[in-house]
């Protein structure tokens, strides 16, 4: 079995594809180096990082399929599931025969696939609009996330321009990334736990206002824990100001 490795880069995937197709390979899967284990079946090739190729990937999805796919492309890597390369290289090669079309074709497995774990992403991202909680850090506005799909570059784009005139950070503890805002731009570092400092005492007075006033305006009557549940998924609540 042969099997493409990659850098785990978007870039990197890009090129994999770009060998994949020219070349006329057929790899089992595309897999970034990290999630890679080694066996006595597989024949595995690294795939180096190629602007120039990762560049006509990419153009050639806008120019003879789509936007959207291009879209549907970027979401299924950042799922980071397993066999998503794989999928990515299939529903690609559909695209370039069918072009534009191809996103109409639900039936074909390889579209279907495609357009579900891009919709998971896209629940998950709308969803952490809604859940993500900033707290103040001397003159930063701070966020812990963890969630299931790599999409703390989806959320920022949202922030830049909600909180544009303040200095913030979302930070996916899981990955140990964050976007990082300036009050001009916004980019993606690398970040441990360690360094962020303790909140002030005035954040501790505020979340705990913020705590009484979420016991209070609750309506004994009217609780649904399984409704709640079900918008506000248990697995978040960790880093939920009312429910720490």
């Amino acid at each position: 079995m042969n099997i493409f490795i990659y850098d785990g880069s978007f870039e990197g995937l890009l090129t994999a594809v770009f060998e994949a197709f020219y070349r006329r390979i057929n790899p089992e899967d595309i897999v970034p180096q990290e999630r890679y284990q080694p066996d006595l079946l597989t024949t595995a090739s690294f795939i180096e990082a190629c602007p120039e190729k990762a560049d006509r990937v990419y153009n050639s999805i806008l120019e003879k399929i789509s936007k959207q796919t291009l879209q549907y492309v970027y979401y299924v890597y950042i799922s980071e599931e397993a066999g998503s390369g794989r999928y990515i290289l299939d529903y690609l090669r559909l695209g370039w025969r069918l072009g534009y079309s191809v996103n109409q074709h639900l039936l074909d497995p390889r579209v279907l696939k495609i357009h579900q774990i891009s919709k998971r992403v896209t629940v998950e991202k709308h969803r952490m609009l809604g859940l993500l909680r900033f707290q103040r850090i001397g003159e930063l506005y701070y966020a812990e996330i963890e969630p299931d799909y790599n999409i703390v570059g989806l959320l920022a784009p949202h922030f830049s321009e909600r909180m544009s005139d303040q200095n913030w950070m979302i930070h996916d503890l899981k990955r140990e990334i964050a976007a990082l805002y300036n009050q001009q731009e916004w980019v993606l570092i690398d970040a441990d736990r360690e360094g962020i400092p303790n909140l002030e005492a005035r954040e501790t007075t505020y979340e705990e206002l913020w705590k009484a006033y979420y016991r209070h305006i609750a309506i004994p009557e009217r609780k649904n824990p399984k409704l709640q549940k079900r918008c506000m998924p248990v697995r978040y609540w960790k880093h939920l100001t009312e429910k720490k």
